[in-house]
């Protein structure tokens, strides 16, 4: 596969991230539109989900990025294996998030991943990191009762952060007492995963649930 290069990070601040998508069509996206949905929040290049979505058909997978060019080329590679119950969304998440899921109309969002968020670590940057108590309460509000969210960093800092912000949601219930996972619930794990795991360094998991209406 021909790798497309793009700078690491965007500022989702910017002002040309500022007007929300238009939601698709999702009967012309998904073959089946109301099949379980599998949301990646700031899927990259899109292989996770690309392989997620060739594992588990009776699933739809639907990953939303904010560098264009990494989506246009997950979508093409989508093309070349013929899957459809997999699509990606090039959109700020700030303000495209909730009218996208809103579309959806019907609660089939079962599961939701933030994978290794852009960590922003100069303090006044911070403001740009992608989970904010917005977010949260949009996914409180389209998650399906029981549905899940994953989370993981290879910064302490922003799992931290990530993890207080669910933590702090009343709709929200940490799965498990231990402070951090210790295996990757899913069967598929991201590019950034393995090379942090191959490099002996740690990751931070968590899984919150959402409860019962």
């Amino acid at each position: 596969m021909a790798i497309v290069r793009v700078r690491q990070h965007v500022n989702p601040l910017s002002r040309k991230y500022q007007q929300p998508v238009t939601p698709p069509d999702w009967e012309k996206i998904y073959a089946n539109p109301t099949q379980p949905l599998h949301l990646d929040i700031g899927c990259g290049r899109g292989v996770f989900l690309l392989e997620m979505a060739q594992q588990q058909p009776e699933w739809n997978f639907l990953g939303l990025e904010i560098r264009e060019p990494l989506v246009d080329q997950a979508n093409q590679w989508r093309d070349e294996v013929g899957l459809t119950n997999l699509h990606y969304i090039f959109c700020n998440v700030t303000n495209s998030l909730s009218p996208l899921l809103e579309s959806l109309q019907l609660r089939q969002l079962q599961y939701v991943s933030i994978q290794f968020p852009d960590p922003w670590f100069k303090k006044r940057h911070q403001k740009r990191r992608v989970v904010k108590p917005e977010m949260v309460n949009c996914l409180a509000q389209y998650l399906i009762p029981g549905g899940t969210v994953f989370l993981q960093s290879d910064v302490q800092e922003v799992a931290v952060e990530m993890g207080d912000r669910f933590q702090e949601h009343p709709a929200f219930v940490k799965q498990g007492t231990a402070a951090w996972l210790d295996t990757n619930p899913l069967p598929i794990a991201t590019e950034r995963e393995q090379s942090v795991l191959s490099r002996g360094e740690p990751v931070y998991r968590a899984v919150f649930v959402r409860r019962d209406a």
